[in-house]
């Protein structure tokens, strides 16, 4: 399995993704100090969390240092969206933005300001499209920029394309375990995707007791017509409301709530993207002053060349998948396969390509992106190999900048043991019975190549022990240079997923 093919470029030493680091030498090693350490702290975690590990530590070269069962392939849960990253960023490129249009085959009458013919809103699956932190494009936009145009009313329904030539649809993955359905961390998936396929309520009880409670606001804006409460406002500071997703789209809000609660927020997957985007969509052109009727006869869009009458983007690349990787967000991977591959191939596109980077024939096998399935394997070894040699292409740049930094996001509880902050730039993996942690550590002789993998019954026993494994190693550790994407094209936001 260990056939390392090494890009020609591998014979760079000292270099890494275009910074020098000081004193990088091709002899980089672990002093037998600290080698009976990792023995020592492998023993008690193997113990305290019995199961299948697989562990590979190398220079940044590639070559190993230590490891346990490197080529053993494991589930890796989300570590591999460090991969998705690395593939869509070599066929997109680091500034590569996706696009949400209007468009339409038609005409403006000049004295209503009617669009004479048909439109369309074309979604190609943008993740920060009415993105929850509110920095990504939104509905509100194109509507803007419809009105800019003269443009003052719309007739018919609404009508939702991609630009590869089908419906715009979303669905749930089939690779994806069914027992996943109702978790937040597994929305339906699809070029029709708005604030991530998941909607917030926000409710406050009423002013006196017995009174229903009121909805103070919605994101994305404009679901008001898709809720309905039937929940009493009761005394006390308690809340027991309870939210549940309805058949025709809409979502349904009972129990109670105490009369000095305040706000509460509510969140649930959307089961009807459709109706979520035509009730956002209908907010926007009021706002813009639009009239919409959409009870005129259905506007068929065909194959004609269509004209883009309004367009809105995407961060850069490099910004979303920060975001991506930082919150760990599902939907966010599987979209960025689809951008880079379509959405027919990505699963085998994307072992292909880590199977190349890495210079493996074999010990990687990927049926989704976001790494939500157990049907995933990826060896330790493979891992390191690969996170060696895509600092050797045009796509590796900067790489490690797209990962979170120790105390960021998924790796919040990184933060103590370490230097300092950047110490560590890598990417979680968590599921039933897998814990794992792949990533770079930066020292002062160059970096070091993680991968720490357990597949078993007690991964939070696992994922501590692989903590202190990465402050042991980083324990003298620096910084690793790296330039993060502008902060005015960053994207926040809660931790969400694995």
């Amino acid at each position: 399995m260990r056939l390392i093919t090494r890009l020609a470029a591998a014979a760079v030493t000292g270099l890494f993704l275009g910074v020098v680091f000081p004193g990088a030498a091709p002899g980089q090693a672990l002093s037998e100090a600290l080698r009976l350490k990792l023995d020592l702290w492998y023993r008690t975690a193997r113990r305290s969390a019995p199961g299948t590990w697989g562990i590979a530590v190398a220079d940044q070269q590639g070559q190993l240092l230590w490891s346990i069962n490197p080529d053993q392939p494991l589930v890796p849960a989300s570590t591999v969206k460090l991969l998705t990253t690395g593939y869509a960023r070599s066929v997109l490129g680091g500034e590569a933005r996706r696009a949400t249009r209007v468009v339409g085959f038609g005409r403006i009458d000049s004295l209503t300001g009617e669009w004479i013919g048909r439109w369309a809103l074309e979604l190609n699956g943008d993740p920060t499209l009415e993105g929850p932190d509110g920095r990504g494009p939104r509905l509100q936009d194109l509507a803007d920029q419809l009105a800019s145009t003269g443009i003052r009313r719309l007739r018919g329904p609404m009508a939702a394309v991609s630009a590869d030539g089908y419906a715009a649809e979303a669905s749930y993955p089939a690779v994806w375990n069914p027992g996943n359905r109702n978790s937040l961390n597994a929305p339906l998936v699809g070029s029709l995707t708005l604030h991530e396929n998941m909607v917030w309520l926000e409710v406050r009880p009423a002013g006196r007791l017995g009174g229903r409670p009121v909805l103070a606001s919605t994101s994305p804006e404009g679901l008001n017509s898709l809720v309905t409460i039937h929940a009493n406002t009761v005394a006390g500071s308690r809340s027991r409301l309870r939210l549940r997703r309805m058949a025709d789209g809409g979502y349904l809000i009972t129990g109670a709530v105490g009369i000095r609660a305040g706000n509460r927020r509510l969140v649930a997957l959307v089961g009807n993207p459709r109706a979520v985007l035509a009730a956002t969509w209908a907010q926007a052109l009021e706002q813009a002053g639009i009239a919409w009727d959409r009870t005129a006869p259905d506007i068929v869009v065909e194959n004609d060349p269509t004209e883009v009458l309004a367009e809105v983007e995407s961060p850069p690349f490099d910004s979303v998948a920060l975001d991506i990787n930082r919150r760990s967000l599902n939907i966010g991977a599987e979209l960025l396969l689809r951008w880079a591959a379509g959405r027919r191939d990505g699963p085998e596109l994307l072992t292909e390509h880590v199977q190349q980077i890495a210079g493996v024939a074999g010990g990687v096998r990927l049926v989704d992106g976001s790494g939500m399935s157990h049907e995933d394997r990826v060896t330790p070894a493979t891992f390191v190999y690969y996170m060696a040699n895509i600092q050797n292409t045009p796509a590796g740049r900067n790489f490690p900048a797209l990962l979170p930094a120790n105390g960021q996001g998924t790796l919040a509880r990184l933060a103590g043991g370490l230097p300092e902050a950047g110490v560590v730039r890598a990417k979680t993996g968590t599921l039933s019975g897998v814990s794992t942690l792949v990533g770079y550590l930066g020292r002062r002789d160059g970096l070091f190549l993680v991968s720490l993998m357990y597949n078993g019954p007690r991964s939070k026993t696992a994922k501590r022990y692989q903590w202190s494994a990465f402050r042991l190693l980083g324990a003298d550790g620096t910084s690793i240079p790296a330039e993060e994407p502008e902060d005015e094209t960053e994207l926040g936001g809660e931790p969400a997923g694995q």
